[in-house]
């Protein structure tokens, strides 16, 4: 599987945590919680990704590259951002 469709499929599964509101997942926990707690949560795994890019091994640094992925994902449905939205954004400031 290819690492946007991985992406993109991590992200239908958080639209699909949001709609049925699975028992037990983490998703859900956070969501509960709100829009501020999950942007504070963005927040912290970006200066966990700094802290290990600059004194951890690579693993750990790979782990909190996806923590950040994942919560940032999180961050995006709450506000209603499409990986496609970013993408675009992206294709659009590869042609500057």
């Amino acid at each position: 599987m290819e690492g946007n469709e991985v992406l993109n499929q991590l992200y239908e599964i958080i639209i699909d945590r949001i709609r049925t509101k699975k028992e037990g997942s983490y998703t859900v926990k956070l969501l509960e919680r709100g829009k501020p707690y999950v942007a504070q949560k963005v927040g912290e795994e970006a200066s966990e990704v700094i802290v290990a890019a600059l004194a951890e091994t690579k693993e750990r640094f790979i782990s909190e590259v996806a923590d950040l992925l994942y919560h940032l994902l999180v961050l995006m449905v709450l506000e209603g951002v499409r990986l496609e939205d970013v993408y675009e954004e992206l294709r659009r400031r590869m042609k500057k």
